[in-house]
C-alpha cells in the first residue's frame, strides 16, 4: 500500500464542556504542549457554546488542524459533560475526510466515555488507514482523494457575487499576493468555504498551502502571515480592513467589496487581457448547469492558454533555460499593464531569471 493511503495525523485530543461551564483539555494523544492545548481550546469555542462551530478548520505551523464539537447531553457515559469538542492535527488538507474521521471518533467516545475506544480507532486508521464503523462498514483514508478535496469549491457564488471583481482575485493569486477575506464571526462557515475555493482559481499550481480559512489577528498564528509573501486568510475582525500593511487585496463579505491597497494598485492594474478573462469568468458563473468541477475547469483553461502564450515569449539562454526577458515583451508594444502583469506573472511562474 502506497504511503499515501495512510493517516497523515501528528495528534488527536479531547476538549469538554462540564455542567459547571468549566472548559477543560481532558485527553490527547500523543501529548500536546500546554500552549498547543491553549490554542486549540480557544478554537474549539466551548467557552461560549451559542458560537459553536460543528466543524472548524485551519492552519498553524505548517499543519491543519480540524476541530468538530457537538452537545453530549444524550450520552449515558457522560453524565457531567454537556459538550465535546475533539481536536485532530494532520500534515494534509482535506476537511471532507477529516469530518468523517472525526464524526467516527467522537462517536466512539460518546458511546463508550472511554478515550481508550477513540484511541483504538485512531491508531487503526494511523497504522492500517482504515477502521470498522458501526453504519457505514470501513472507513478508509483511500476513499478520499485530495483532488476531489480541492475541487470541493464555492467559485460560482463566490464570482456570481463579485462579478467582474472577481477577476482582481484571481490576478492576485496568480501574482502570489497576499488577500485577506473578512466575514463577521457568525458566518465562519462561508469564511471557511471562501477561503478554501479560492486556490482553485490557479488549479495548476495544487497548492492549499497558502489558505489559512481561520486567523485571529492578535494571535501569534498571524506571525507566520507577516513573514509569508502570498496567502488566502479568512478573519473575523473588521477592523483588519485598516491594516493595509496586511494585504494587497482585501475582500468584504458584509459590502459584497473588494479593495486593492495603495501599495498593490500599480501591480495589480486591469488591461483587456484581464476583461475578456472576467467575462469568460461571470459566463461560466451565469451558466445554471455548470458545476463547480466546470468552472474550474474552464479558468483552468484560460489560465493555460496565458501560460502557454507567456512561454511562446521566451528565449533559450547560454545553459539551455527559457526565460522571459523583458525587452522582448516591450517589443510587442503591450500596453504598460499588461506588459507589467506578465512580466510579473513570469516570474512567479519561475520563467525569469534570477
Amino acid at each position: 500500500m502506497s504511503t499515501h493511503q495512510y493517516l497523515t495525523a501528528k495528534s488527536t485530543g479531547l476538549i469538554e464542556r462540564d455542567i459547571n461551564g468549566d472548559v477543560l483539555w481532558t485527553w490527547s494523544y500523543p501529548s500536546i504542549s500546554d500552549e498547543d492545548r491553549e490554542f486549540y481550546t480557544r478554537k474549539s469555542r466551548l467557552g461560549n457554546p451559542e458560537n459553536l462551530v460543528p466543524f472548524l478548520f485551519s492552519q498553524r505551523d505548517r499543519h491543519w488542524y480540524y476541530i468538530l464539537s457537538s452537545g453530549v447531553e444524550d450520552s449515558d457515559h457522560l453524565p457531567k459533560v454537556t459538550h465535546v469538542s475533539i481536536v485532530l492535527v494532520t500534515k494534509d488538507f482535506n476537511p471532507e475526510k477529516y469530518e468523517i474521521l472525526c464524526r467516527i471518533l467522537l462517536k466512539k467516545y460518546r458511546k463508550s466515555g472511554n478515550p481508550a475506544k477513540l484511541l483504538e480507532s485512531y491508531l487503526s486508521v494511523l497504522t492500517r488507514g482504515s477502521c470498522s464503523t458501526e453504519e457505514n462498514g470501513q472507513f478508509s483514508v483511500q476513499d478520499y482523494d485530495v483532488k476531489r478535496s480541492y475541487a470541493n469549491t464555492n467559485l460560482k457564488d463566490f464570482i456570481l457575487t463579485y462579478g467582474l471583481e472577481s477577476i482582481i482575485v484571481y490576478t492576485a493569486l496568480l501574482l502570489k499576493k497576499r488577500l485577506i477575506i473578512y466575514c463577521p464571526e457568525n458566518q465562519l462557515q462561508q469564511l471557511m468555504s471562501i477561503v478554501r475555493s479560492l486556490p482553485a482559481l490557479v488549479w495548476h499550481r495544487q497548492n492549499w498551502d497558502v489558505a489559512f480559512p481561520v486567523v485571529e489577528m492578535d494571535d501569534p498564528e498571524a506571525e507566520v502571515l507577516t513573514e509569508s509573501s502570498s496567502y488566502v486568510a479568512g478573519v473575523t475582525d473588521a477592523a483588519i480592513e485598516g491594516r493595509t500593511d496586511m494585504y494587497d487585496v482585501f475582500v468584504n463579505t458584509s459590502t459584497g467589496q473588494i479593495s486593492i491597497s495603495p501599495e498593490a494598485k500599480e501591480s495589480l492594474a486591469m488591461g483587456k487581457l484581464h476583461k475578456d478573462i472576467a467575462k469568460h469568468m461571470v459566463q461560466c458563473a451565469e451558466d445554471e448547469d455548470a458545476t463547480e468541477e466546470q468552472i474550474i475547469k474552464e479558468i483552468s483553461k484560460k489560465t493555460t492558454e496565458l501560460l502557454n502564450n507567456l512561454r511562446s515569449l521566451a528565449t533559450e539562454t547560454e545553459n539551455g533555460s527559457h526565460v522571459i526577458q523583458l525587452e522582448t515583451l516591450k517589443e510587442r508594444k503591450m500596453a504598460p499593464a499588461t506588459e507589467s502583469f506578465l512580466y510579473s506573472l513570469a516570474a512567479c511562474e519561475g520563467l525569469v531569471e534570477v
